[in-house]
């Protein structure tokens, strides 16, 4: 029987505040936007994977994956929203494997995707073919077609890559997927809020893509979980639909099946409450603290990788990055050791100027 002083120990789990944003410079998640917030609470008991039982969500849906086309330059996108940036990548894994006509398919990748390409090959028996990227931290094409053959079912870039914020040569990479009658996947899981304001090309409209990966729940500011898979040919959803049976929709393409309708309504309150000027807005102002910082950082000393977008890596030693940690910065390294700052919705020039007078004492 439980005693009472081991009922009043267990109390305080249930007291824990949820994390505060003040001092979070390395996530690439953020503050929900208010009207986010408050619409993903209203539609916590939904579930867009039974559409015909909860049509609200469903043409919520709808309405998402028609706005995210808009802002990656397709007009009739197919797509659905996920739970993430690593569910649309492993989807778009399967989705190419699936309508490969290998028995060995392969997938051609630079070294700066993100790991969860290392989870879909695994899960999906898939290989994957990693090759490494120029000075400039970017895809080159010709190392690509190098990896490329006629097993290989998808060529991956990247438009904002998690840990220099690189855009990889869409178009190019377009065409070496073409060369081997292969699928292109963009991952814009991060960079698809702020690219289109760049003069970057990494869209629907710049390229043959087929698939792509964009998530509201970082710089779109939905709340968590709410990513986006996006295609621009029904035939690929049905490459990754199976049979409902006992549903009243007949098929269902996504990973999972019971999935978040505060995602989706959180979402569309998001896109609704921002796109595009509220979006163009964030990404100026995260741009212009980027290049703050790195100057910053420059002028103390530090080599400084040049912010193409909202995201700085500095080469700050490991020492001084604990220090930080221990001073509560929620602050990370590349996989190289540079210290990284995302320049979120949430941070602010005045915590960019109080981290840097820490970054000077220590």
């Amino acid at each position: 029987m439980r005693t009472s002083k081991q009922t009043q120990q267990k109390l305080p789990v249930m007291q824990r505040e949820s994390q505060e944003f003040g001092q979070v410079l390395s996530s690439m998640c953020t503050e929900p936007h208010p009207r986010a917030a408050e619409a993903a609470q209203q539609f916590l008991s939904s579930n867009p994977g039974d559409p015909t039982t909860y049509p609200a969500v469903a043409e919520l849906e709808t309405e998402v994956i028609a706005t995210l086309g808009e802002l990656t330059g397709l007009d009739s996108p197919e797509g659905y929203v996920a739970s993430g940036g690593t569910e649309a990548n492993l989807q778009a894994v399967r989705a190419a494997r699936n309508l490969a006509e290998s028995d060995t398919p392969n997938v051609v990748a630079p070294e700066s995707v993100h790991f969860s390409f290392q989870k879909a090959a695994d899960v999906l028996d898939v290989e994957l073919r990693v090759f490494e990227v120029g000075d400039d931290r970017r895809a080159d094409p010709a190392d690509a077609l190098r990896l490329a053959d006629e097993d290989t079912a998808l060529v991956v870039g990247v438009a904002g890559t998690t840990e220099y914020g690189r855009v990889d040569p869409i178009p190019k990479l377009a065409d070496v997927a073409r060369e081997v009658d292969s699928l292109l996947h963009v991952d814009a899981a991060w960079g698809g809020f702020v690219l289109p304001f760049t003069d970057w090309e990494w869209n629907f409209d710049h390229a043959a893509i087929d698939t792509m990966a964009i998530d509201p729940h970082k710089m779109g500011q939905a709340p968590v979980p709410a990513g986006g898979f996006l295609a621009r040919d029904e035939a690929i959803l049905d490459a990754l639909a199976v049979d409902t049976p006992y549903l009243e929709s007949t098929k269902q393409a996504t990973l999972t099946g019971t999935r978040s309708g505060a995602g989706v309504a959180g979402a569309h309150a998001a896109l609704e409450a921002q796109w595009p000027e509220g979006y163009r807005e964030n990404y100026e102002r995260g741009q212009a603290n980027a290049d703050w910082l790195a100057d910053e950082l420059v002028s103390q000393g530090y080599d400084v990788v040049d912010p193409v977008l909202p995201l700085v890596a500095a080469d700050i030693p490991h020492e001084t990055v604990e220090a930080l940690q221990d001073q509560g910065w929620r602050v990370s390294p590349t996989g190289s050791g540079e210290l990284r700052v995302v320049c979120m919705p949430h941070v602010t020039r005045e915590m960019l100027e109080q981290f840097v007078a820490d970054v000077d004492d220590l």
